[in-house]
């Protein structure tokens, strides 16, 4: 399964991400899915409401109304995004308890590193990793 993020949103997210350092910052990423191609459309960068560098959460009414327009837009949701400042971009054992829709791609970017590193994952049953390749267009 390959995740499809066009450069501009990808740009987009990352200047998001960026911008909430030291904490986690947040967001969805809504588009198309068409039997195994999922390709982004639109980033919608959220509030950390924890202002955490450890966790977020998402605002129930911000959520609602992104929600409201991903399907105005003919969009679905595809993807979680959040960022770990100071470890991997991986799935932290919170990350993996909460992650209730096994039918979305949960992306984590890293910023441990000179770099920024996003990897992206299924996590099913809130136990299973498996990874998800990310195509930039």
């Amino acid at each position: 399964m390959t995740i499809q993020i066009p450069k501009q949103q990808k740009k987009e997210m990352l200047s998001w991400l960026l911008e909430g350092l030291p904490n986690e910052a947040c967001g969805l990423l809504a588009g198309v899915r068409q039997d195994n191609a999922i390709a982004v459309k639109k980033f919608y960068g959220m509030h950390n409401v924890d202002e955490s560098s450890t966790h977020f959460s998402m605002d129930a009414r911000e959520q609602f109304a992104i929600m409201k327009e991903i399907r105005e837009n003919g969009y679905m949701l595809l993807a979680n995004v959040h960022s770990h400042p100071d470890t991997k971009a991986e799935p932290s054992e919170e990350d993996k308890r909460l992650a209730y829709d096994s039918g979305i791609i949960y992306l984590i970017c890293s910023f441990m590193e000179k770099e920024p590193v996003l990897k992206a994952y299924r996590i099913i049953d809130r136990k299973r990793v498996s990874k998800v390749s990310i195509q930039y267009e």
